[in-house]
């Protein structure tokens, strides 16, 4: 059975790798602004340390999937989206 310190660093693990894949969003500029914004809010969120990691998954993965769905995002940016809510959805508490 896996302890619980383990699961923990198994899901800082997960949120650090979506993390990486939402800045990737972020930093490109062949993106929309208002797309790159509401990644960026997403990131500043999955940061966020008040909250357990698996709220800041579940918040994440609600934006993400509303962003994906904006006519907007480019079909490479909505694809890298969706890998990092596949990533999210890995973390359990």
């Amino acid at each position: 059975m896996v302890s619980k310190k383990e699961k923990e660093a198994e899901n800082a693990a997960k949120a650090m790798q979506a993390l990486a894949i939402i800045q990737g969003i972020v930093d490109n500029n062949n993106i929309p602004r208002n797309i790159r914004k509401l990644a960026k809010d997403v990131a500043d969120g999955l940061k966020d340390t008040k909250l357990s990691v698996g709220v800041r998954a579940a918040n994440a993965i609600s934006a993400l999937e509303e962003v994906s769905q904006d006519p907007n995002v480019p079909s490479f940016a909505r694809v890298t989206l969706w890998n990092a809510v596949s990533i999210l959805e890995g973390i359990r508490e």
